[in-house]
């Protein structure tokens, strides 16, 4: 008796699935087609940019390569320049930034300071780009400005830079001592530059210029 009402048993599922079939058979079919197409969508996503990125890898690589030829630290640096910045123009949101980075160290190390700002301006309020390389811009930038910079404007780019755990925190508080050196602000120098040469995770480079610098300010 048991096998005749598992039989029964099954018989009535193939019904009830036959039925479930017949009545959402369309709809389960369509959902199938879409999971294939979303799939299908993100796998050619994934391949267009991994073709993007490959293709910003090789124009980065052909601008870096113009700054080894002869000629490029001088008549040919703005076509160094230009090639960077075509780079960037077409390129992915990480090759974006540092096709920028570079075209602006050209130009200020051309003595365009103005127009390098202009570029340093861009790259930090890129929201796209790294947030690494968006706070590097900003702190370019206060490194050029620092001697005719306003003031105010330099502290409130760099006071972000200097929270714990930041990456250039340490060339941020550099600067922010220099800052304070140049309006006459001798103790918050000292407490920033004693700050440097007592954080063993600082550069020893920095270190060291704090230290030395500390020593001539009476530290």
């Amino acid at each position: 008796m048991v096998d005749i009402f598992d039989e029964v048993e099954e018989e009535l599922r193939e019904e009830r699935m036959q039925a479930l079939l017949k009545k959402y058979g369309g709809l389960l079919f369509a959902l199938c087609l879409a999971a294939v197409a979303a799939v299908g969508g993100w796998k050619a996503w994934g391949w267009h940019e991994d073709r993007q990125n490959a293709d910003a890898a090789s124009r980065y690589l052909a601008a870096a390569a113009r700054l080894e030829t002869p000629g490029a630290a001088g008549p040919n640096r703005p076509e160094a320049i230009a090639a960077f910045e075509a780079v960037a123009a077409g390129a992915p949101d990480g090759y974006r930034a540092l096709s920028l980075l570079r075209a602006a160290a050209l130009r200020a190390d051309a003595g365009d300071i103005a127009g390098a700002s202009a570029v340093w301006d861009r790259i930090a309020a890129d929201t796209k780009a790294d947030p690494l390389l968006r706070d590097l811009a900003s702190l370019t930038w206060c490194l050029y400005r620092a001697d005719d910079g306003d003031p105010a404007m330099l502290e409130g780019r760099l006071k972000p830079l200097a929270a714990p755990g930041g990456a250039w925190r340490s060339l941020a508080l550099e600067q922010l001592a220099l800052l304070d050196l140049r309006q006459g602000r001798i103790d918050a120098a000292r407490a920033q530059l004693k700050k440097l040469v007592e954080d063993t995770t600082a550069p020893n480079g920095v270190r060291g210029r704090a230290g030395a610098l500390l020593d001539r300010v009476g530290g």
